[in-house]
C-alpha cells in the first residue's frame, strides 16, 4: 500500500517546534505558533500544484485573486523554520489561512489535503487538552520506526531534559531561535568536540534529527550536557545570551570530561559514525487515514 499522508517527527533540538509532515510522499514543514500548527506556505503550494517554482506560483495566484492578495498580510506570517541552511524566517499560515489559500488553487488534491489538514489540527487540539497524548504519539512513532523500548525511554527522557533547559533559557532572557541554536552548539562542542552540524555531517545526516540517530551512550552524554547546563543555570541565574553562553560551555564540559574519562577507561570512542537505526526504505510508518 502506497504511503500517502504521514507525519514524521523531525524536530531539530535547537528549534523545538519545527517538524516535517508528509502528505503523499511530499514534505510540508510546520511549527507551533500561538498554540497551533502553522505550515510553510511554499511547501503547501508545492504539494498541491507540483510546481517546481512555488514562489512564482504564489505571485501568479495572488495576481489572479485580488481578495487573497489584499488579505495576504493576515494570511502569511514569517516564522522561524529550520532549513538545510539553518534557521530562516519563512511565510507560514495556520489551518484557517491554508483553507483560504486552497480556494485559489484548482487541484484534485485539494479535498484529501483538506481532510489531512483537519486531522492534523484536531490532533493538536487534543494534545492541548491532554498533553500526555503528544508523548504517547511520539512513543508510538518511534516504535513504528523500529526503535526498541530502552532506546525510546532514553530519547523521551532526553526530550524532557531539553524542554526543561529551553524553559530555563526563556526565563533567563534568551528569546531568539538563533541564540538557542548557538547555545546548543556550545553544549555539543564541549560535550563531544563537535557542533550539531559537524556531528550530523559525521553521521551523513542532512535534515534528520541528530538525536534520533544517536546510540545509547551518545544520548546519555547529550542528556548529561543539557541537564548540567540546566542545573548551573538554576543556581547562577544568568541574564541574557552572553552569560548563558558561558554556562552552556560549562555544562557541556561536565559531560565532555565524563565522556573522555569513559573513553580512556574503555579504549573506545563514544562518538559513532554510524546511525543507531538504519531504517529499510519500506519500513512502515502508520498511515494517516
Amino acid at each position: 500500500m502506497a504511503r500517502k499522508n504521514l507525519e514524521i517527527d523531525m524536530t531539530n533540538e535547537s528549534t523545538p517546534s519545527t517538524k516535517i509532515a508528509i502528505f503523499r510522499n511530499k514534505e510540508i514543514r510546520k511549527t507551533i505558533h500561538q498554540n497551533e500548527w502553522w505550515f510553510v506556505i511554499v511547501d503547501v503550494i508545492a504539494v498541491l500544484t507540483d510546481s517546481v517554482q512555488p514562489d512564482g506560483y504564489i505571485k501568479d495566484m495572488r495576481r489572479r485573486d485580488p481578495e487573497l492578495s489584499k488579505g495576504w498580510g493576515q494570511i502569511a506570517t514569517p516564522l522561524a523554520i529550520q532549513t538545510v541552511g539553518g534557521v530562516q524566517k519563512l511565510n507560514c499560515a495556520n489551518t484557517e489561512s491554508v483553507f483560504r489559500i486552497i480556494q485559489s488553487i484548482p487541484s484534485s488534491k485539494a479535498e484529501p489535503f483538506k481532510r489531512w489538514l483537519a486531522k492534523v489540527g484536531y490532533e493538536r487540539i487534543q494534545e492541548i487538552e491532554d498533553p500526555e497524548l503528544a508523548t504517547k504519539r511520539t512513543r508510538a512513532l518511534y516504535k513504528a520506526k523500529g526503535y526498541n523500548e530502552d532506546w525510546i525511554e532514553k530519547r523521551m527522557r532526553g526530550i524532557a531534559i531539553r524542554e526543561e533547559l529551553t524553559d530555563q533559557w526563556k526565563k533567563h532572557s534568551v528569546q531568539q531561535s538563533k541564540e538557542y541554536e548557538i547555545l546548543t552548539a556550545e553544549i555539543s562542542k564541549a560535550t563531544f568536540g563537535l557542533t550539531p552540524s559537524q556531528y550530523k555531517k559525521l553521521k551523513g545526516l542532512k535534515r534528520q534529527n541528530l538525536q534520533d540517530h544517536m546510540n545509547d551512550l551518545e544520548l546519555i552524554f547529550s542528556m548529561l550536557g543539557e541537564a548540567s547546563t540546566t542545573q548551573i543555570t538554576k543556581i547562577e541565574n544568568p541574564d541574557g545570551f552572553h552569560e548563558n553562553r558561558k554556562i552552556a560551555r560549562r555544562g557541556g564540559n561536565v559531560a565532555g570530561v565524563a565522556r573522555k574519562k569513559l573513553e580512556q577507561e574503555t579504549g573506545r570512542n563514544v562518538i559513532a559514525r554510524e546511525n543507531y537505526l538504519q531504517r529499510p526504505p519500506n519500513k512502515k510508518l502508520k498511515e494517516e487515514k
